[in-house]
Protein backbone atom coordinates (compact mmCIF):
# COMPACT_ATOMS: atom_id res chain seq x y z
CA UNK A 1 0.00 0.00 0.00
CA UNK A 2 0.92 3.80 -1.24
CA UNK A 3 2.58 5.40 2.11
CA UNK A 4 -0.60 8.25 3.03
CA UNK A 5 -0.11 11.91 2.73
CA UNK A 6 -0.13 12.16 6.69
CA UNK A 7 2.66 9.30 6.19
CA UNK A 8 4.81 10.86 3.88
CA UNK A 9 5.29 14.88 5.86
CA UNK A 10 7.29 15.24 8.66
CA UNK A 11 5.88 17.66 10.06
CA UNK A 12 3.35 19.61 9.23
CA UNK A 13 1.46 22.11 12.20
CA UNK A 14 -1.96 23.49 12.11
CA UNK A 15 -3.41 25.73 14.67
CA UNK A 16 -6.84 26.33 15.47
CA UNK A 17 -7.32 29.66 17.36
CA UNK A 18 -3.90 30.12 17.67
CA UNK A 19 -3.30 26.70 19.63
CA UNK A 20 -0.87 23.89 17.57
CA UNK A 21 -0.90 20.22 16.20
CA UNK A 22 2.20 18.75 15.48
CA UNK A 23 2.64 16.28 13.19
CA UNK A 24 5.46 14.12 13.34
CA UNK A 25 4.77 10.97 11.50
CA UNK A 26 7.37 10.27 9.08
CA UNK A 27 9.54 7.85 7.05
CA UNK A 28 12.56 6.90 8.33
CA UNK A 29 14.69 8.56 5.65
CA UNK A 30 13.31 11.55 6.72
CA UNK A 31 13.21 11.21 10.12
CA UNK A 32 16.84 10.39 10.49
CA UNK A 33 18.91 13.01 8.22
CA UNK A 34 22.89 12.40 7.53
CA UNK A 35 23.32 15.76 6.29
CA UNK A 36 22.62 15.05 2.54
CA UNK A 37 19.64 14.64 0.57
CA UNK A 38 19.48 11.25 0.30
CA UNK A 39 17.56 8.25 0.14
CA UNK A 40 14.68 7.29 -1.37
CA UNK A 41 13.80 10.09 -3.29
CA UNK A 42 16.03 13.04 -4.44
CA UNK A 43 14.30 15.76 -2.94
CA UNK A 44 16.06 18.71 -6.07
CA UNK A 45 14.90 16.79 -8.73
CA UNK A 46 11.79 16.95 -10.82
CA UNK A 47 8.59 15.70 -9.71
CA UNK A 48 5.83 14.64 -12.32
CA UNK A 49 2.90 16.93 -12.59
CA UNK A 50 -0.31 16.69 -11.67
CA UNK A 51 -3.61 18.73 -11.77
CA UNK A 52 -5.42 19.90 -9.16
CA UNK A 53 -7.60 16.78 -7.99
CA UNK A 54 -5.50 13.80 -8.36
CA UNK A 55 -6.99 9.79 -9.10
CA UNK A 56 -9.30 8.08 -6.48
CA UNK A 57 -7.19 6.84 -3.42
CA UNK A 58 -4.90 9.97 -4.30
CA UNK A 59 -4.10 11.98 -0.92
CA UNK A 60 -4.15 15.74 -2.89
CA UNK A 61 -7.66 14.97 -4.79
CA UNK A 62 -9.84 18.07 -4.27
CA UNK A 63 -6.81 19.62 -2.80
CA UNK A 64 -6.99 23.18 -3.31
CA UNK A 65 -3.94 25.14 -2.99
CA UNK A 66 -5.41 28.70 -3.78
CA UNK A 67 -8.33 28.33 -0.45
CA UNK A 68 -6.52 28.66 2.84
CA UNK A 69 -9.51 28.04 4.59
CA UNK A 70 -10.63 24.91 2.78
CA UNK A 71 -7.08 23.57 2.66
CA UNK A 72 -6.68 24.00 6.61
CA UNK A 73 -9.44 22.01 6.94
CA UNK A 74 -8.64 19.66 5.11
CA UNK A 75 -5.36 18.89 6.59
CA UNK A 76 -6.51 19.28 10.02
CA UNK A 77 -8.68 15.74 9.44
CA UNK A 78 -4.99 14.63 8.88
CA UNK A 79 -4.65 15.48 12.61
CA UNK A 80 -6.11 12.33 14.49
CA UNK A 81 -4.28 10.13 12.48
CA UNK A 82 -0.95 11.75 13.44
CA UNK A 83 -1.63 11.84 16.39
CA UNK A 84 -2.47 8.23 16.96
CA UNK A 85 0.52 6.21 18.05
CA UNK A 86 0.76 2.16 18.94
CA UNK A 87 0.76 1.89 22.45
CA UNK A 88 0.47 4.76 25.58
CA UNK A 89 1.90 4.28 28.78
CA UNK A 90 2.00 6.35 31.97
CA UNK A 91 6.08 7.20 32.67
CA UNK A 92 5.38 9.22 35.50
CA UNK A 93 2.36 10.42 37.16
CA UNK A 94 3.74 13.63 37.57
CA UNK A 95 5.59 16.14 35.33
CA UNK A 96 9.52 16.61 35.97
CA UNK A 97 10.01 20.26 37.90
CA UNK A 98 13.69 20.17 38.95
CA UNK A 99 16.73 19.04 36.34
CA UNK A 100 16.89 16.23 39.31
CA UNK A 101 13.27 15.60 38.34
CA UNK A 102 14.38 14.85 34.71
CA UNK A 103 17.55 13.49 35.00
CA UNK A 104 15.67 10.67 37.30
CA UNK A 105 13.64 9.99 33.67
CA UNK A 106 16.49 9.87 32.22
CA UNK A 107 15.92 13.44 30.60
CA UNK A 108 18.13 17.14 29.99
CA UNK A 109 16.27 18.79 27.29
CA UNK A 110 12.89 19.53 25.71
CA UNK A 111 11.32 19.51 22.20
CA UNK A 112 8.62 21.63 21.10
CA UNK A 113 5.66 20.55 18.54
CA UNK A 114 7.12 16.89 18.44
CA UNK A 115 4.76 14.03 19.41
CA UNK A 116 8.28 11.58 18.94
CA UNK A 117 11.33 13.43 19.80
CA UNK A 118 14.28 11.46 18.53
CA UNK A 119 16.74 12.96 21.29
CA UNK A 120 17.36 10.04 23.40
CA UNK A 121 16.98 12.52 26.50
CA UNK A 122 14.56 14.50 25.57
CA UNK A 123 10.78 15.37 26.16
CA UNK A 124 8.84 15.28 23.42
CA UNK A 125 5.75 18.13 23.79
CA UNK A 126 3.00 19.60 22.04
CA UNK A 127 -0.89 20.68 22.90
CA UNK A 128 -2.38 18.07 21.00
CA UNK A 129 -3.33 15.16 22.52
CA UNK A 130 -1.82 11.48 21.18
CA UNK A 131 -4.44 8.74 21.49
CA UNK A 132 -4.70 4.92 21.17
CA UNK A 133 -7.30 3.32 21.13
CA UNK A 134 -9.52 4.47 24.25
CA UNK A 135 -6.52 5.93 25.71
CA UNK A 136 -5.37 9.53 25.45
CA UNK A 137 -2.56 11.63 26.95
CA UNK A 138 -3.47 14.49 29.43
CA UNK A 139 -1.83 17.31 30.64
CA UNK A 140 0.60 16.69 33.74
CA UNK A 141 1.88 13.24 33.12
CA UNK A 142 4.54 11.88 31.26
CA UNK A 143 3.78 9.06 28.79
CA UNK A 144 6.01 6.64 26.70
CA UNK A 145 4.70 6.57 23.05
CA UNK A 146 5.12 3.24 21.55
CA UNK A 147 7.21 1.84 24.53
CA UNK A 148 10.39 4.38 23.65
CA UNK A 149 9.92 8.39 23.19
CA UNK A 150 8.67 9.75 25.88
CA UNK A 151 6.21 12.71 25.70
CA UNK A 152 3.85 15.28 27.57
CA UNK A 153 1.47 17.49 26.84
CA UNK A 154 2.25 21.61 26.72
CA UNK A 155 0.90 24.59 25.79
CA UNK A 156 3.24 27.28 25.08
CA UNK A 157 0.45 30.19 25.67
CA UNK A 158 1.11 29.39 29.17
CA UNK A 159 3.79 29.04 31.98
CA UNK A 160 6.17 26.60 31.76
CA UNK A 161 5.51 23.99 34.62
CA UNK A 162 9.40 23.74 35.34
CA UNK A 163 11.84 25.01 37.75
CA UNK A 164 14.21 27.53 36.77
CA UNK A 165 17.47 25.98 35.22
CA UNK A 166 15.88 22.98 34.77
CA UNK A 167 17.10 21.63 31.48
CA UNK A 168 20.24 21.63 29.40
CA UNK A 169 18.60 22.33 26.17
CA UNK A 170 15.17 23.61 24.64
CA UNK A 171 14.32 22.44 20.24
CA UNK A 172 11.90 23.85 18.34
CA UNK A 173 11.35 23.26 14.65
CA UNK A 174 9.21 25.36 12.57
CA UNK A 175 6.92 26.22 15.31
CA UNK A 176 7.11 29.66 16.39
CA UNK A 177 5.65 31.16 12.91
CA UNK A 178 2.39 29.32 14.29
CA UNK A 179 2.15 31.69 17.26
CA UNK A 180 1.06 34.96 17.70
CA UNK A 181 4.26 37.71 18.50
CA UNK A 182 3.27 38.20 21.79
CA UNK A 183 2.68 34.50 22.60
CA UNK A 184 5.84 33.75 21.13
CA UNK A 185 7.85 36.28 23.48
CA UNK A 186 6.21 35.26 26.26
CA UNK A 187 7.33 31.31 25.18
CA UNK A 188 11.05 32.17 24.99
CA UNK A 189 10.86 34.18 28.13
CA UNK A 190 9.68 30.89 29.71
CA UNK A 191 12.20 28.97 27.56
CA UNK A 192 14.91 31.04 29.16
CA UNK A 193 14.09 30.71 32.19
CA UNK A 194 14.02 26.91 32.31
CA UNK A 195 17.61 26.83 30.73
CA UNK A 196 20.15 26.42 32.90
CA UNK A 197 23.28 28.78 32.39
CA UNK A 198 24.58 28.19 29.21
CA UNK A 199 21.82 26.30 28.13
CA UNK A 200 21.16 26.32 24.24
CA UNK A 201 17.66 26.96 22.51
CA UNK A 202 18.01 26.17 18.92
CA UNK A 203 14.89 26.90 16.70
CA UNK A 204 14.26 26.80 12.92
CA UNK A 205 11.63 28.36 10.96
CA UNK A 206 10.91 29.53 7.28
CA UNK A 207 13.18 32.36 6.41
CA UNK A 208 11.33 35.55 5.25
CA UNK A 209 14.19 37.02 3.53
CA UNK A 210 14.40 33.83 1.08
CA UNK A 211 10.92 33.68 0.02
CA UNK A 212 11.21 37.79 -0.62
CA UNK A 213 14.58 36.77 -2.60
CA UNK A 214 12.49 34.31 -4.58
CA UNK A 215 9.91 36.81 -5.37
CA UNK A 216 12.46 39.57 -6.42
CA UNK A 217 14.38 36.35 -8.59
CA UNK A 218 13.38 36.65 -12.57
CA UNK A 219 14.92 33.07 -13.03
CA UNK A 220 12.17 31.45 -10.11
CA UNK A 221 14.79 28.84 -8.70
CA UNK A 222 14.20 28.80 -5.31
CA UNK A 223 10.36 29.04 -5.91
CA UNK A 224 10.85 26.33 -8.63
CA UNK A 225 12.67 23.89 -6.17
CA UNK A 226 10.50 24.34 -3.39
CA UNK A 227 7.40 23.37 -5.61
CA UNK A 228 9.38 20.29 -6.43
CA UNK A 229 10.28 19.44 -3.25
CA UNK A 230 6.59 19.63 -1.94
CA UNK A 231 5.81 17.66 -4.54
CA UNK A 232 8.06 14.82 -4.22
CA UNK A 233 6.95 14.55 -0.61
CA UNK A 234 3.34 14.54 -2.07
CA UNK A 235 1.91 17.27 -0.38
CA UNK A 236 -0.82 18.06 -2.34
CA UNK A 237 -1.09 18.51 -6.32
CA UNK A 238 1.70 21.15 -7.36
CA UNK A 239 1.51 24.56 -6.35
CA UNK A 240 0.36 27.30 -8.49
CA UNK A 241 3.81 29.12 -10.14
CA UNK A 242 2.67 32.50 -9.95
CA UNK A 243 5.55 34.78 -8.21
CA UNK A 244 2.74 36.61 -6.06
CA UNK A 245 1.17 33.28 -4.49
CA UNK A 246 4.71 31.76 -3.49
CA UNK A 247 4.68 34.66 -1.41
CA UNK A 248 1.30 34.95 0.10
CA UNK A 249 0.94 31.02 0.58
CA UNK A 250 3.64 31.40 3.64
CA UNK A 251 1.56 33.85 5.28
CA UNK A 252 -1.62 32.45 4.76
CA UNK A 253 -1.49 28.30 4.79
CA UNK A 254 -0.51 25.95 7.96
CA UNK A 255 -2.10 28.18 10.42
CA UNK A 256 1.49 30.46 10.31
CA UNK A 257 0.85 33.76 12.26
CA UNK A 258 4.32 35.96 12.01
CA UNK A 259 6.90 34.88 9.90
CA UNK A 260 10.35 36.27 10.43
CA UNK A 261 13.52 36.78 9.19
CA UNK A 262 17.00 36.78 11.26
CA UNK A 263 16.54 40.29 12.70
CA UNK A 264 13.25 39.67 13.64
CA UNK A 265 13.75 36.61 15.39
CA UNK A 266 17.22 38.15 17.18
CA UNK A 267 14.23 41.09 17.92
CA UNK A 268 12.13 38.36 19.76
CA UNK A 269 14.87 36.73 21.60
CA UNK A 270 16.01 39.97 22.51
CA UNK A 271 12.68 40.48 23.99
CA UNK A 272 12.54 37.59 26.09
CA UNK A 273 15.95 38.46 27.58
CA UNK A 274 18.53 36.74 25.44
CA UNK A 275 21.58 38.67 24.85
CA UNK A 276 22.34 39.82 21.64
CA UNK A 277 25.93 38.38 21.77
CA UNK A 278 24.89 35.33 22.85
CA UNK A 279 22.85 34.17 19.58
CA UNK A 280 24.33 32.89 16.50
CA UNK A 281 23.14 32.16 13.23
CA UNK A 282 23.74 28.33 11.85
CA UNK A 283 23.25 26.19 9.17
CA UNK A 284 21.28 23.32 8.62
CA UNK A 285 22.55 20.60 11.12
CA UNK A 286 25.46 22.49 12.20
CA UNK A 287 25.23 24.04 15.36
CA UNK A 288 26.93 24.56 19.37
CA UNK A 289 25.53 21.32 20.19
CA UNK A 290 25.38 18.46 17.51
CA UNK A 291 22.63 16.56 19.63
CA UNK A 292 20.09 18.80 18.83
CA UNK A 293 21.68 19.89 15.82
CA UNK A 294 21.18 16.43 14.12
CA UNK A 295 17.10 17.32 15.26
CA UNK A 296 16.57 19.53 11.93
CA UNK A 297 14.51 17.44 9.09
CA UNK A 298 15.88 17.52 5.26
CA UNK A 299 12.89 18.50 4.07
CA UNK A 300 12.80 21.55 5.37
CA UNK A 301 16.45 22.72 5.22
CA UNK A 302 15.60 24.74 1.69
CA UNK A 303 13.54 27.37 3.34
CA UNK A 304 14.60 27.43 6.53
CA UNK A 305 16.74 29.85 8.98
CA UNK A 306 18.63 27.92 11.80
CA UNK A 307 19.32 30.59 15.26
CA UNK A 308 20.69 29.34 18.58
CA UNK A 309 20.52 31.58 21.85
CA UNK A 310 22.25 30.36 25.02
CA UNK A 311 21.66 31.46 28.08
CA UNK A 312 23.13 33.43 30.63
Amino acid sequence: MAPTLAQEISRVKVYTNGRAAAYAACPEWVARPTGRESGPVDLNVDAPRSGLSGPPGDPSRDWDWEDPEALAARMAEFSAELAECGSIEVAAENLPHTAADFAALGLDGIEFAAFRTRHPRGLGSDITAMHHGNSRTEFGRVYRIDGSALFTMLDVARPLPFADAAVDWVYAEHLIEHIPLPVAVGWLREVRRVLRPGGVLRLTTPDLARYIAGYADPAGGFFARHRRRLRLMRVGPPMPERPAFMLNQIFYHYGHRWIYDEAELRHVLGEAGFAADRMRRCSFQQGARTDLAELDTVFRNDETIYLEATAD
